[in-house]
């Protein structure tokens, strides 16, 4: 569908996506969550190498590394068109999570060495990577906390830690770490990003976390890791030492995009199956299930709110593109919870209509709603972009929340410190 921010550039790009995705990609669904991802693969990596031939590889990429130097909001609309295959698309052009945010990290932060050793071979998809940054211990809203360090001993850091939920682990080449390099630093200021060749002893994989039961294969998975005196040479460090939560935030402002079109990009893959159905099943004689009005406020409500979620979700990149990321961070923290809800919301009343075929695996709707209720959680919980949006707006009208909360917490430091005063 276009939009006010279809531009000349990108039109083209999305016919031509929109056909690749159509007969090369969907007809592969049939029986997709009956087989094992990795019979799927060697056909997958055949249509790789047609994207490669067809010029349509990369497309996240800038004009110098091969892609098409598309802004965020018009790759978002890629990443829309992409979603439509909502288990091959972005895999088969090159722009699959984590990849893509490891691409744009690097990119923009790794020194020459890292880019030449790993960003290289990841934009020309000859390996995977994942990102490591969540703990079972630890809240992973608050990345601020982490026990896994990563301690100088020599030319190296030797990294000890446990992480879960690293995307995408399985058949990776490297991993992007979040360690605690510098402990006793402010809170913001303690953790690094570090490459650790997932071939390093005392990288291993423990296990495929399984999700509503099912663990997952390839990058279509999410491992729990742990690392045991991990050694890899300190100039695997992106940008420096302590500048982990920066990069971060860097990381995920752009990720969210991504991941809010390729909802949005799902919710429509929804709503075409729920409609067809509509129109397809017969539930009494010369009666179809879209006739009734139960069924048509599901389809209207449906299609209200995935064109508001797209000219959101593209706005905010636009604003972005413009801005930058740092200026719009309200914005960011709304459409992650608004996009993740109205999707499942579309998704749901899909499986509805599709009665008890929605909830096996004969249709994709369970494996989407498996790999994608998530959604309210991965990169922040929705509660937490809600507090943080409500903070930050109730600033503006004269309530400072946080500065209150610095405030009260020095008062009962001072407090704590007289009384052990007075106790001496």
């Amino acid at each position: 569908m276009d939009t006010i921010f279809t531009t000349e550039r990108v039109r083209p790009l999305l016919a031509r996506v929109r056909e690749f995705v159509e007969t090369e990609l969907i007809p592969l669904e049939v029986g997709f969550s009956h087989n094992k991802l990795t019979d799927l693969i060697p056909v997958l990596d055949q249509k790789r190498t047609l994207v490669k031939a067809v010029g349509l590889w990369g497309l996240h990429l800038s004009e110098q590394d091969g892609g098409h130097g598309l802004t965020l909001c018009e790759f978002g609309q890629i990443s829309e068109a992409l979603a439509h295959a909502p288990f091959f698309g972005h895999y088969v052009f090159g722009c699959q999570a984590p990849d893509i945010g490891n691409t744009e990290l690097l990119h923009k932060f790794a020194s020459s060495e890292l880019k030449e050793r790993y960003l290289k071979p990841l934009m020309a998809g000859e390996i995977r990577s994942c990102f490591s940054m969540t703990e079972p211990e630890f809240a992973g809203s608050n990345p601020t906390r982490m026990a896994t360090l990563a301690v100088r001993d020599g030319d190296d850091y030797v990294i000890n830690g446990r992480k879960w939920f690293t995307s995408s682990a399985d058949g990776s080449t490297f991993a992007v770490v979040m360690a605690v390099t510098n402990p006793d630093a402010v809170p913001h200021q303690r953790a690094s990003m570090i490459i650790v060749p997932t071939d390093t002893p005392g990288f291993t994989i423990e296990r495929n976390i399984p999700v509503f039961g099912e663990a997952g294969e390839g990058w279509f998975s999410h491992a729990e890791v742990t690392y045991t005196n991990c050694r890899v040479p300190l100039s695997n460090v992106i940008a420096g030492e302590g500048m982990g939560f920066r990069l971060a935030q860097e990381r995920l402002g752009p990720g969210r995009v991504h991941h809010c079109m390729r909802w949005v990009g799902n919710a429509e893959k929804a709503f075409d199956l729920m409609c067809k159905r509509a129109v397809s099943r017969e539930i009494e004689d010369g009666v179809m299930l879209g006739e009734k009005q139960f069924i048509q406020d599901f389809i209207s409500e449906s299609r209200a709110e995935i064109d508001a979620c797209r000219l959101y979700v593209l706005n905010t990149a636009h604003m972005i593109d413009t801005v930058g990321v740092s200026n719009v961070r309200d914005a960011v923290s709304a459409i992650k919870f608004y996009v993740a809800n109205a999707f499942l919301r579309v998704l749901d009343r899909a499986i509805q209509v599709h009665g008890a075929l929605g909830v096996t695996d004969d249709t994709v709707l369970s494996a989407m709603y498996r790999h994608e209720r998530g959604a309210r959680i991965w990169d922040g919980a929705d509660e937490v972009h809600k507090q943080n949006m409500a903070i930050s707006i109730l600033k503006k009208y004269g309530l400072d929340i946080k500065q209150k909360a610095r405030e009260l917490r020095q008062f009962r430091q001072m407090m704590e410190r007289e009384k052990m005063l007075n106790d001496l």
